[in-house]
């Protein structure tokens, strides 16, 4: 995908505020008459030392006293008030942003994720989308508020004479704008280098820890161990670096802000010397650049920050946007299932030719087996049936009717799909098993664990049907997980069952079992049964051979 400029993908993000609009213009107006507050306690204090000099003042000193303690009190709720709904804006934001990424995911699922590092997109959706979190609470209201500050005093400062006011917008321009600018360039791709980084590691760990007990049995954790050391390595003087900009930042930031408090001293004593104001010219202008630079300091850290979160921010939309292989299918005529067919199919990887001319047909009632040596296109023929790529030469069609044509959930509906490596969640086994039909009833999760021969082995469990089956069902083995995917797809009781190696994990006693139960299962339905060996298939009422992607 085409990577998308830093300022887009700023703009792009922002956009995303719009049905928070009013909770975002209520924090800027907060956070603006909370910083005013904080500025004009020292203001006033100046005016009461000008009072004590016995200088006249625009207003009595008791309303001095009044205003300092009113105003005191209104910036801490004002700024309880900002931080409130800047935290609630970007918590709200951050689940419509997860809600989309999941969104994206599924429609992406399956043809995209195939080969992608999980633990890349863990990373996604959880460090990345969780940084943004800094953009929306930390970023977008401080800029505006430091915008109407700013602006106030710069006007305020002025009124005193028009040169103090033009030092006061330099001052902010150097601190607020052009400071974060200069280190924001001086970081370059830093940003993007550390969450891809951090990307990468996420996937090592993530492979790493599954497969611990290969890394024990042929005693590659030195190796594994070298390979953690080196990226956490360099993660960490990648993020080094950034720490160094930031205290860069914030030192030229300290510096700048001296520099211009002391040449506001300079000028008010210049000005004041030649009698071109008077000495409240002098002093109060002065207290105020001195208090004022808070909004601009909170500016002058984002040449660092927002590095890490557009990089964030550009992975997630990346994610968002992209184009599915195969787009949902919505208002068409509903079909039912009356056989299938594969006509002149030709479908490739790539530059790696799959399937090539390939034509089936899949008469319904009928199992058909399809036998063939690995990577000869079994696998790939039923991902086409599932409509999970995209035909490009050729076309498969369901009731005479192709499938670009037949609503996506329709599609499903009529489809029971088992995978070579079926995937549990950390659930029940009952709850793994309705992952087929979530409303079933007891009575019907039973019914399809008899068929796949499983109902025996779960009464055995401690909790039965309730055992939890752990992360990735780790406490079942292989042919246990093989035969909930099979209930899964008895479960669904649709009238086309695509079975991928149903009973590769299985002994050869099981294997008698199931494809006796799946005979009987099987009267009135359209069954393609996928394997290496030739015993599975031998339950088919016709049996294919395909070789290098053709029918032999």
């Amino acid at each position: 995908m085409k990577k998308q400029s830093k300022v887009r993908v700023l703009l792009r993000l922002v956009q995303l505020v719009r049905p928070l609009t009013g909770f975002m213009l209520l924090a800027i107006l907060m956070g603006t008459l909370g910083f005013l507050c904080a500025q004009f306690i020292p203001i006033l204090g100046g005016y009461a030392v000008l009072h004590g000099l016995k200088i006249e003042i625009p207003f009595p000193i008791g309303k001095i006293w009044v205003l300092l303690i009113g105003i005191a009190l209104l910036r801490a709720v004002l700024k309880y008030g900002e931080q409130r709904t800047n935290h609630y804006i970007a918590f709200t934001l951050l689940a419509i942003i997860r809600d989309r990424v999941f969104q994206a995911l599924r429609r992406l699922c399956p043809a995209k994720l195939e080969g992608r590092d999980k633990g890349d997109l863990i990373s996604l959706i959880t460090s990345d989308v969780e940084l943004l979190e800094v953009f929306y609470a930390h970023t977008i209201s401080p800029i505006c508020i430091a915008f109407l500050v700013e602006t106030i005093m710069v006007i305020f400062i002025g009124s005193f004479h028009w040169s103090l006011g033009l030092m006061a917008l330099i001052a902010f321009l150097c601190v607020g704008v052009l400071l974060p600018l200069l280190i924001s360039r001086r970081s370059g791709s830093l940003g993007d280098e550390l969450r891809r980084d951090n990307g990468e590691l996420s996937a090592y760990m993530l492979e790493s820890i599954r497969g611990l007990d290969e890394t024990v049995q042929y005693g590659g954790g030195a190796a594994r161990l070298r390979g953690l050391t080196d990226k956490t390595n360099a993660l960490t003087e990648k993020q080094g670096s950034m720490n160094q900009l930031t205290g860069i930042n914030m030192a030229l930031a300290n510096t700048f802000i001296l520099v211009f408090d002391v040449l506001m001293l300079l000028l008010c004593a210049f000005l004041y010397a030649r009698g071109t104001v008077q000495f409240d010219g002098f002093l109060i202008p002065l207290l105020a650049l001195m208090s004022s630079f808070g909004p601009v300091t909170a500016l002058a850290g984002l040449g660092t920050t927002l590095q890490a979160t557009v990089a964030s921010g550009a992975r997630v939309l990346q994610v968002i946007d992209e184009v599915p292989e195969t787009e949902d299918i919505t208002g068409k005529q509903a079909v039912d299932f009356r056989g299938a067919k594969v006509q002149d199919v030709t479908f490739s990887y790539g530059q790696e030719t799959v399937l090539k001319d390939l034509t089936l047909a899949l008469p319904e009632g009928k199992i058909i087996g399809i036998v063939g040596k690995s990577g000869c296109g079994k696998s790939t023929l039923l991902k086409l049936l599932m409509r999970f790529w995209q035909v490009k030469t050729g076309e498969v069609s369901i009731s005479g009717r192709s499938l670009e044509d037949i609503n996506t959930n329709n599609l499903r509906d009529m489809e029971s799909y088992m995978t070579q490596d079926t995937q549990l969640f950390k659930d029940t086994i009952a709850g793994n098993i309705r992952v087929a039909k979530l409303n079933a009833t007891d009575e019907e999760v039973v019914e399809a664990c008899k068929k796949a021969s499983i109902h025996d082995f779960i009464m055995t469990c401690p909790k039965g049907y309730e055992t939890p089956v752990g992360e990735l069902g780790h406490t079942l083995s292989g042919g246990e997980r093989q035969r909930i995917g099979l209930a899964r797809a008895f479960l669904h009781g649709a009238p086309f069952m695509l079975l991928d190696e149903p009973t590769s994990n299985l002994d050869s006693l099981n294997e008698a079992v199931i494809l006796k139960s799946l005979r009987e299962e099987a009267q009135g339905k359209t069954v393609v049964l996928v394997s290496h060996r030739r015993s599975t298939a031998r339950i088919a009422d016709e049996t294919i051979e395909m070789e290098s992607g053709r029918v032999s």
